[in-house]
């Protein structure tokens, strides 16, 4: 029986569906999998991208953890693809690469003044305060005032965590640096902008209840966004996600205001136009007025409307980032693809033995139900692909740890991760708490390496 030597690059919710839906599919070959990733721990952007008080997460990563359990993946944590790792080594070790490698960036806003000193993005803050071993450990958290562009749920996650309250955030497995940063955070208003009206919002009903749960945390709305049109009309009537989202809204008008230490401005149809600064420093938000196009979309009024504030967060998406040696499409952030078969850009030509799944697949869309079938199609094709497959010299598994060795990397594998994640849930024990993050690169590993004798 033919034996399929497979990597798959990034170890978040893509890779791992991706690397189970193989091994429990049918296929005519025997298949040994390695799982690579740039951090020394797995699942990605479910441990790096999603804010700390999301209970529900914990599901996944359970999920997440029975497949790597199983003992049938091996990890590779803390290995850069392109320095540690290279096309060419992957193409001497395996007969095919999946790329699963998210999309971490954030969406470019093309406005005047995002340069400007505390305009941020997103996913960096993101990044933040959910312990990320590559950002900074402290956050310029001195705006009183602050403006959050978009209306999907990390602009609501962004939202919530600048106007919690840092104790009320003290039972999630937030790191203490970002504990302390929050806690110090003088905020009193946060302003959400979105671009078009409440029917068309892209968060989803339960990120949106949560908001309004805040502790001390005054919901503010404006009755000028509520005079709908009759396209908003039939999306609430027609939509049941659309009706929730409505009904929500429409119980935060009814709520009394001013009691509350810190305001939620929840500010629909606003175009950005420009960020002002003052000193090089953001100052206030400018946009311009919208209105419903009668088709569920929005057009300008002309009107132009100005937010003081000292600090803006953009959540206008995410992107992916080229990797080394592969076809990146600049424009969606994506790797050129059909079904999952990467292709050379500008052509249908395939690349052999290259695919990809997830978020570089498709681009920055869809929750996790699409990631496991996006990954079944992919897999579907590596299945069917034996003619684009590589033919490696050193198909050995030993081979690539001999490789890794040889390069002085400190890689991390699933022992590893178990020494790590227990010495987090250890950390959170005497303070009540499911864990506490580990947050440097260099504690994260040699934690993970311990019973190598490297620590």
């Amino acid at each position: 029986m033919t034996k399929l030597r497979l990597a798959i690059v990034g170890a978040g919710p893509a890779g791992i569906y991706a690397a189970d839906i193989l091994l429990k599919a049918e296929r005519k070959f025997d298949v040994s999998i390695d799982l690579f990733d740039r951090l020394p721990a797995p699942y990605g952007l479910v441990r790096y991208g999603v804010a700390p008080d999301h209970p529900r997460i914990k599901g996944i990563i359970n999920a997440l953890r029975e497949v790597l359990d199983r003992g049938d993946i091996r990890v590779f944590g803390n290995v850069e693809f392109g320095t540690d790792i290279t096309l060419e080594d992957l193409k001497h070790h395996y007969h095919a690469v999946i790329f699963a490698t998210g999309a971490v960036r954030d969406a470019s806003l093309n406005i005047p003044g995002v340069e400007l000193e505390g305009s941020y993005g997103a996913a960096d803050f993101v990044s933040w305060f959910d312990g990320h071993p590559d950002v900074p450990r402290e956050w310029p958290l001195t705006a009183r005032s602050v403006a959050v562009i978009g209306n999907g749920n990390v602009a609501l996650d962004v939202s919530r965590m600048l106007a919690k309250h840092a104790d009320d955030l003290l039972s999630t497995e937030i790191p203490e640096n970002v504990y302390q940063g929050l806690k110090a955070s003088p905020v009193t208003d946060v302003h959400i902008f979105g671009r078009r009206g409440p029917a068309q919002v892209k968060f989803t009903p339960l990120e949106l209840r949560e908001l309004g749960e805040l502790n001390d945390v005054d919901m503010v709305l404006y009755d000028e966004d509520f005079d709908y049109d009759d396209a908003s009309k039939t999306a609430i009537a027609s939509n049941k996600q659309v009706m929730v989202i409505d009904k929500i809204l429409q119980k935060w008008r009814e709520r009394p205001v001013g009691g509350a230490s810190r305001r939620l401005h929840l500010h629909f149809f606003a175009r950005p136009i420009e960020i002002v600064g003052e000193d090089g420093h953001v100052a206030a938000f400018r946009y311009e007025r919208t209105r419903p196009d009668a088709e569920g979309g929005v057009v300008g009024t002309g009107e132009i409307r100005e937010v003081p504030i000292q600090a803006l967060y953009r959540a206008v998406g995410y992107f992916g980032s080229p990797l080394d040696g592969i076809p990146f499409d600049k424009k969606h952030g994506v790797i050129p693809n059909r079904e999952g078969v990467a292709l050379h850009k500008g052509s249908n030509d395939v690349v052999p033995g290259v695919y990809a799944t997830g978020w570089i697949k498709r681009g920055p869309v869809g929750l996790i139900g699409h990631t496991k079938s996006d990954a079944m199609e992919t897999i579907r094709h590596v299945i069917n692909g034996e003619g684009s497959w590589w033919s490696p010299e050193f198909p050995s598994e030993q081979s690539v740890i001999d490789l890794l060795d040889s390069r002085g990397v400190t890689y991390t594998d699933l022992d590893g991760w178990h020494n790590l994640d227990q010495h987090e849930i250890a950390l959170g024990e005497p303070q009540g708490r499911a864990r506490v993050k580990v947050v440097p690169r260099d504690e994260m590993v040699a934690i993970s390496r311990a019973n190598n004798g490297d620590a």
